[in-house]
């Protein structure tokens, strides 16, 4: 027999867990089940209230007396309604591509190692960091005829110059293209010198060593290869495009008249302000859907790439 020799457990046996182990494993779900339920009730929670809404007669309050397609067949006979959705694919369009396109180019200007890049990059991000109150507030000063563009070349003595698009009825809906791309482009530009400056160094030395030019190595080989970045910025963009409210609101209040309208004005003012909660909730329905058709292929790219990857 031996003295001062321990037990040793059965090799066949698992060991046992200590309550410092099981509160670790836990406390994760522990933190995270608040802001999980949360978002289950206030964000999906709502959105099925939404929908169920959208099929309902409710007026100034929620009435749960259903009457079908009703609400939808209204929203696509008014003019209010086609006027707010071709306003969306134009500000969208218009919206997307020139913003995509001015970030790219500052991207690759910023990307030349020039002097002062860090204060440069500052300059063409900061519009971003403001609020979309402010920038709206600030291009409504801009390009107001009274005191704005207009008034200083007047003063200047381009008395022939006119600039009125903010009160022009045809023209109000690019008065918040131009505020919007002024606002997005260095977020895009900050998105795509992070992916320009990822590229393997290699593969431009030996193009250049091949003779290839800066803006052909860019067209034929850099650009390419950033694709998924591009469609990053697409994705992120349309939901800014589509959601776009703040910015409507201060710049034109979707006027004149309601010329200048997107969805989510006009979800607002009739759920809200004509107390047509009905058809506001199939408003929103519909716009809901339009991003969703742009969410479903980026996130099957994602998940394909995952599963090859």
């Amino acid at each position: 027999m031996t003295i001062g020799t321990q037990a040793q457990p059965l090799s066949g046996a698992p060991p046992r867990e200590s309550l410092a182990d099981k509160l670790q494993a836990v406390l994760p779900k522990i933190v995270l089940a608040p802001s999980m339920v949360i978002t289950l009730v206030f964000t999906y929670g709502f959105i099925l209230w939404s929908l169920v809404l959208s099929f309902t007669n409710s007026r100034m309050l929620p009435k749960y007396d259903f009457i079908g397609l009703s609400n939808y067949s209204k929203l696509f006979s008014m003019d209010r309604w086609t006027v707010a959705y071709t306003n969306l694919f134009i500000f969208g369009f218009l919206f997307i591509v020139i913003a995509i396109s001015v970030g790219t180019l500052l991207a690759i200007l910023l990307d030349q190692k020039i002097r002062a890049e860090g204060v440069l990059r500052t300059i063409y991000l900061y519009p971003f960091a403001l609020s979309l109150i402010v920038t709206g507030t600030a291009w409504k000063w801009i390009l107001n005829p009274q005191i704005g563009i207009e008034k200083l070349l007047h003063d200047i003595g381009f008395t022939s110059f006119q600039f009125d698009w903010l009160v022009d009825k045809d023209m109000a809906i690019y008065t918040i293209v131009i505020a919007a791309v002024w606002q997005a482009s260095g977020f895009v530009m900050a998105i795509m010198l992070a992916g320009l400056r990822g590229v393997d160094s290699a593969i431009i030395k030996a193009a250049q060593i091949d003779g290839a030019t800066m803006p052909t190595i860019y067209r034929r080989i850099v650009l390419p290869i950033m694709r998924p970045i591009f469609f990053s910025c697409f994705i992120i963009l349309s939901h800014l495009a589509i959601k776009s409210f703040d910015l409507v609101v201060v710049l034109t209040s979707g006027g004149p008249g309601y010329s200048s309208d997107l969805p989510a004005t006009f979800m607002y003012q009739y759920a809200f302000g004509r107390n047509q909660i009905g058809i506001g909730s199939a408003s929103a329905m519909i716009t809901l859907m339009g991003f969703i058709a742009i969410l479903i292929p980026y996130l099957y790219s994602e998940l394909r790439k995952k599963k090859h990857g």
